[in-house]
């Protein structure tokens, strides 16, 4: 076993979405409420971060530091936990510095981290040199991935996956966002480890088939070793639809308009602009294509998010507005 803390609200429930199942003509809906883990609005990462706090303070941590973009789901959680347990924290993001905070930004400053600012293809270099500057300057830094996706992180999904089945809603898919990978990683390997036949199907959010796939199966097998199970994942195992990627990461096309806006107006669900908002429209394409069939039950994992929509201004039809 590797250490962990309790402060995620689980179980999360599953809920039946029979208005939108109705709607599509497709199988039938249920979805896995990750919005709902309760920390700073929730979301997937908090799970993640029951294990990886845990690891920084049996490391003697005091500092967390973690990178992502200007309105980060995980950057906004990674600030509320280090809060909620004393830490200093330091989030690397990339875009422009700005006076004006909202969404997920705005939540940044109120649990007090420490933004520091720089660009997507510098972000990398950013987070090591302000990781080493904290080690330095005695902070007794603990550096937490993009996503929290890495071996330690991936736990939390694979404990996920078997909170779902105590659950016991029979289900042929799980379909959920796939970017960083750990919790795609997770499930995967928490359904070989329980031997469910079922299907864990990441939509990319960013990334190319093959790549995710890679990713994915390394973190799989890395989180097994972690957890001392004798499992190893290979890319040919890892199940990803990367047809949904539309004009880039974090730009919000018409499909992604169409998932927030049928989700809201059919059940109550918010959707974000990146994430749940790119796998929803993946989910509904893939049911207009048939691709699932009539008899299948199929649970969209909600990984959270929905802070992300308050970080823009939209007309109603969620036309950005500058």
């Amino acid at each position: 076993m590797i250490p962990r803390l309790k402060f995620a609200h689980l179980p999360t429930p599953i809920e039946a979405l029979p208005r939108l199942s109705a709607v599509l003509g497709g199988p039938r809906l249920f979805v896995k409420r990750d919005d709902q883990t309760g920390l700073a609005t929730g979301g997937n990462k908090t799970r993640k971060l029951e294990f990886l706090l845990a690891e920084a303070q049996a490391n003697g941590a005091r500092t967390l530091i973690t990178a992502g973009a200007a309105q980060s789901n995980h950057c906004r959680q990674t600030a509320a936990a280090a809060a909620r347990y004393g830490f200093d924290c330091i989030v690397v993001l990339s875009g422009e510095a700005t006076d004006f905070h909202t969404g997920n930004l705005l939540l940044d400053d109120l649990f007090g981290a420490e933004i520091v600012w720089t660009t997507r293809p510098e972000r990398d270099a950013v987070l090591q040199s302000t990781f080493e500057a904290a080690w330095d300057a005695g902070r007794r830094p603990y550096l937490i991935p993009t996503g929290g996706s890495n071996a330690t992180g991936s736990a939390g999904y694979a404990a996920a996956m078997e909170e779902f089945l105590e659950q016991g809603v029979p289900t042929d898919w799980i379909v959920f966002p796939s970017s960083s990978g750990g919790t795609h990683a997770g499930l995967a390997l928490g359904a070989k480890k329980t031997g469910w036949k079922g299907h864990v199907l990441g939509i990319s959010i960013d990334e190319e088939e093959q790549d995710l796939k890679n990713l994915v199966a390394g973190l799989a097998t890395a989180c097994a070793d972690k957890l001392g199970l004798d499992l190893k994942l290979t890319p040919a195992e890892i199940e990803v639809n990367a047809d949904y990627l539309g004009a880039g990461y974090g730009i919000m096309g018409e499909p992604e308009k169409e998932a927030i806006q049928l989700f809201a107006r059919h059940e109550g669900l918010l959707l974000d602009p990146v994430y749940t908002g790119r796998a929803g429209a993946g989910l509904i394409g893939l049911i207009r294509r048939g691709f699932f069939k009539p008899s299948d039950t199929v649970v969209f994992w909600h990984t959270g998010g929905a802070v992300a929509l308050f970080g823009e201004a939209y007309t109603k039809d969620l036309q950005f507005h500058a």
